[in-house]
């Protein structure tokens, strides 16, 4: 894993414990446990969305589009013979177009996104990560935060009760994870949340989306999961649906983790009209031409549906304990950081 970093000083000297080959970050037992307390988190996932009706597909790795609500970092090009395509940052497009076949659909999706090399040493940016991805057809907003809830409270309590040895080896506080998921978690709106910042002193701009740094200090405060709810309509993407009964509020919402690991989880109930999404496009600078084959399927008719993203190695921070993101992945790819 011979790396090359190409990042200021500051960064540097936060990067220090990232291994300098792959064997031995492979090699540590706490790397080994990590990644076994994961796999479990993986088979429990399954295990819960199939035995409600969910059918697991395979996502798309390229496509002619993908999601362009990616919050500051970079797509990345593929030509595909003569035709130039991305990498997948994120399958939401066609977790809508997939409900064409199926009534509930999940994915355990790979993603890339360059993302500044800033955010190496934020310990939650990765640029090559997993999401478990999640549409449910004909659902609201409120479905899909419940059964994101009850999906991350059963993982929490299946990993306690399964890998106890793993997460003692990594030191991590069962008893903590345990009462975290024991209550229904909290609902704090993005208003509420921004306005507690700026009283706090921290410089968060009203009409944006809650900076890595504002998500840090309202997770710290926090003893359990809560849901962030009711972004400003300009925050997000265009596939995130806005609220009728309050314009210029969207119907999204955050998952955060307790105990300072910030975001978990983002979802929303999905705007699926075709002139509604072409409209939305333009207001976020998107132009719709490159959106082709999504729009025709919208023009035709794509589901009402609401869904959600786990980032999967963020979820696994959060259950193991881990100092940074990049501790639970097998080959991590930090921002600015050339490894294997």
């Amino acid at each position: 894993m011979t790396m090359t970093v190409t990042t200021t000083e500051a960064v540097d000297e936060a990067l220090t414990p990232f291994p300098s080959s792959p064997d031995a970050h492979l090699t540590d037992p706490r790397t080994r446990a990590t990644l076994r307390v994961q796999s479990r988190m993986l088979t429990a996932t399954r295990a819960f969305l199939t035995a409600r009706g969910f059918q697991e597909l395979l996502p798309p790795l390229i496509g002619p589009v993908t999601d362009p609500g990616i919050r500051g970092s970079k797509q990345v090009d593929v030509d595909f013979y003569g035709h130039k395509y991305k990498l997948m940052t994120s399958a939401i497009l066609y977790k809508q177009a997939s409900l064409l076949a199926f009534d509930k659909i999940f994915y355990i999706a790979p993603n890339v996104r360059l993302e500044p090399v800033e955010t190496a040493v934020t310990h939650r940016h990765l640029a090559e990560f997993h999401q478990i991805d999640v549409e449910i057809r004909d659902a609201r907003r409120e479905d899909a935060m419940e059964l994101a809830e009850r999906l991350v409270s059963h993982v929490v309590a299946d990993a306690v009760e399964a890998v106890p040895a793993e997460l003692e080896l990594l030191g991590r506080d069962t008893d903590t994870l345990r009462q975290a998921v024991a209550e229904a978690f909290g609902r704090v709106g993005h208003g509420e949340a921004t306005a507690g910042l700026i009283a706090a002193g921290h410089p968060q701009d009203p009409a944006a989306e809650i900076d890595w740094q504002g998500e840090e200090i309202v997770s710290a405060r926090a003893h359990r999961p809560f849901f962030l709810t009711d972004y400003p309509k300009g925050s997000r993407g265009f596939y995130d649906k806005e609220n009728a009964e309050q314009p210029g509020v969207l119907r999204n919402f955050d998952l955060i983790a307790p105990e300072g690991y910030g975001e978990l989880a983002s979802g929303s109930e999905r705007e699926h009209d075709y002139a509604t999404l072409v409209t939305r496009m333009r207001e976020t600078g998107e132009n719709p031409a490159k959106y082709g084959w999504y729009l025709d399927l919208a023009r035709r008719g794509i589901p009402a549906s609401s869904g959600f993203g786990i980032g999967l190695e963020r979820f696994t921070r959060y259950v193991t304990g881990r100092q940074a993101a990049w501790q639970t992945s097998a080959y991590p790819k930090l921002p600015g950081v050339v490894s294997a």
